[in-house]
């Protein structure tokens, strides 16, 4: 099952504090939820683990992230990401390119594409929901790449005392997912409804 998504999240900080924060791998990383970098082995080359947990099951993929493009120029990174579960019964790829655009006000904007297909067991479990899932893990990686980004700002302004960014969840709650999947249905359904 393929999914593809782009979508455009504002950042409280300049284009030059989101792009320098964009080229740190193992920071935007773990901007992801269940997202971890375990081991770096050359400037493009990365090994990670994602970990996804729906009530008492957990889902653990290992997989290479490759780092294919690092433009300053056009502030722009493209990594590709390949893995599956612990089990091998489901695989994962994900085609990613993140751009930084400039706004209005010293603000700037983080543009996120992706092409990402699951295999196996996870798509079978996945199914229909697949994009809401994606589009809802794209948010939860914006939310925290915002905090991280706003939080670099502060300290390089100087602003005394910095607050920490706001801890990263170590594994992507699927209950938690389906929530949030669920009341952007129901926002949808009425607003379609109303019009």
């Amino acid at each position: 099952m393929k999914v593809q998504i782009e979508k455009l999240f504002p950042m409280p900080a300049s284009a030059d504090v989101s792009w320098r924060f964009l080229q740190d791998i193992a920071a935007v990383g773990a901007c992801m939820p269940g997202a971890t970098i375990t081991e770096r082995l050359d400037d493009t080359h990365y090994k990670g683990t994602v970990t996804v947990k729906v009530g008492p099951a957990t889902m653990s993929f290992r997989g290479d992230i490759e780092v294919r493009e690092l433009d300053a120029a056009t502030r722009t990174l493209r990594l590709i990401g390949k893995g599956s579960d612990t089990t091998g019964t489901s695989g994962a790829s994900i085609d990613l390119t993140a751009r930084v655009e400039a706004a209005e006000g010293g603000a700037s904007n983080l543009v996120g594409k992706s092409d990402a297909s699951v295999s196996g067991k996870a798509a079978a479990f996945g199914g229909r929901m697949m994009t809401s899932v994606a589009d809802q893990v794209l948010k939860q990686f914006a939310a925290n790449f915002a905090a991280r980004v706003e939080s670099l700002k502060a300290a390089q302004a100087g602003a005394a005392p910095v607050a920490s960014p706001p801890p990263v969840q170590h594994e992507l709650n699927g209950l938690a997912l389906f929530w949030s999947i669920l009341k952007d249905w129901i926002r949808g359904l009425f607003s379609k409804q109303q019009g």
